[in-house]
């Protein structure tokens, strides 16, 4: 089987639904296919790999750890939206995984390197 690319594209916070967990099954099954997958967060999704997040006091599921495990799946290639964390004052040294700063407006020049980019 030839290897595809994949960029997944999260806006949604982690706490706000099933979709992000959803999402994250489906980009660790990806790359188990060893696939090479990559992950853009924009918008709410920004607050999913905020440092120090307390899931527990609010009985939701703690996404945390499985965006941890992204790198045992050799997801290294992680971008955040440089405009969301401004919006939501955050910087790079409030996130919980090294990421890489992408302006908004080079977000279509990431999505054409890739072979499928799946919204999410």
């Amino acid at each position: 089987m030839a290897m595809k690319s994949y960029l997944f594209v999260l806006r949604s916070a982690s706490h706000s639904g099933c979709a992000v967990q959803e999402m994250l099954d489906i980009i660790l099954t990806t790359a188990a296919f060893e696939q090479q997958v990559a992950l853009v967060l924009l918008d709410d999704a920004v607050f999913a790999l905020k440092a120090n997040q307390q899931p527990e006091k609010y009985e939701v599921k703690d996404t945390a750890a499985i965006f941890k495990a992204l790198e045992i799946y050799d997801v290294n290639d992680i971008y955040v939206e440089s405009e969301s964390l401004q919006q939501y004052g955050l910087t790079v040294a409030d996130l919980s995984l090294p990421v890489e700063i992408i302006k908004r407006s080079e977000i279509a020049s990431l999505m054409k390197e890739y072979d499928i980019v799946f919204p999410g």
